[in-house]
């Protein structure tokens, strides 16, 4: 049976992000996920966890300044400070909120740089940040994201990111798998996931078109969790989509899907 975690970056916007997790709690999600926990004191976001009874299961390092359109600096060698200082800054927010896996976005390719350099940089990051990761008893997470929404975002297919990661060489180090994205960049969802099922550590849905809910656009989502179940993903998938009208509205798709 699949388990589903609130993406509180994706929903119940209408609300202040401190509010969420209440929300997220009543709507009968017993865990969630965001983008970024930064903005806010580690010990606040704990309180709301563990008032409202939620496992925190995946927030994102620091991916430069998301308001000004950036998404990410792994990737950029004039950012290796900037990234390096993000790991410790990671590593005390995930202890403090008692998540067990923290994903790695990629960022856009800098214009004017070499493929090798983009290549090399990213390598070198993710090696960093996956050893400091396994003394944390950390696992790290990438992210492939489709250059459809994103153009330009560096990691955009499941087989890049396998490569990525036999290039880093870490046992602690997966692939968040998007269903959305890989949609829009390479289909074959059910055929990637059985075949690299050991080396995905995350799952993230949405519909596509649109982005919205499952049930609204071309996804077999009945199958695919059914799907899942029978290949053994055991982990949980988080709702990462934008609701067609209100959160609320929308949420009757888990029982129509676990139902079909």
């Amino acid at each position: 049976m699949p388990k589903f975690s609130a993406n509180l970056s994706m929903l119940f916007t209408e609300l202040p992000f401190l509010d969420r997790f209440v929300a997220a709690a009543r709507a009968d999600f017993q865990a969630v996920e965001f983008l970024f926990p930064y903005a806010f004191p580690a010990q606040e976001i704990r309180r709301r966890l563990d008032d409202n009874g939620l496992q925190l299961v995946l927030h994102n390092l620091p991916a430069g300044n998301w308001e000004a359109g950036e998404r990410g600096i792994a990737c950029d060698p004039a950012r290796t400070g900037e990234f390096r200082a993000g790991i410790a800054q990671a590593i005390d927010y995930a202890q403090a909120l008692g998540v067990g896996q923290l994903n790695c976005l990629a960022g856009k390719a800098p214009a004017g740089v070499a493929a090798q350099a983009l290549h090399d940089t990213f390598v070198d990051n993710l090696f960093r940040a996956a050893t400091a990761f396994k003394a944390a008893d950390l696992r790290l997470l990438i992210e492939p994201i489709n250059t459809f929404d994103i153009p330009g975002f560096y990691l955009n297919r499941t087989d890049q990111a396998l490569a990525i990661l036999d290039a880093v060489g870490a046992d602690n180090a997966f692939v968040q798998y998007d269903i959305y994205h890989a949609q829009r960049m390479e289909g074959e969802l059910a055929a990637t996931l059985q075949k690299h099922l050991q080396r995905i550590g995350h799952i993230q849905l949405a519909d596509n078109p649109g982005r919205n809910e499952p049930g609204t656009g071309e996804i077999n989502y009945p199958f695919l969790f059914a799907h899942l179940d029978r290949i053994g993903y055991s982990g949980w998938i988080g709702c990462e989509y934008k609701p067609a009208t209100s959160t609320e509205a929308g949420l009757g798709w888990r029982q129509r899907m676990l139902a079909a």
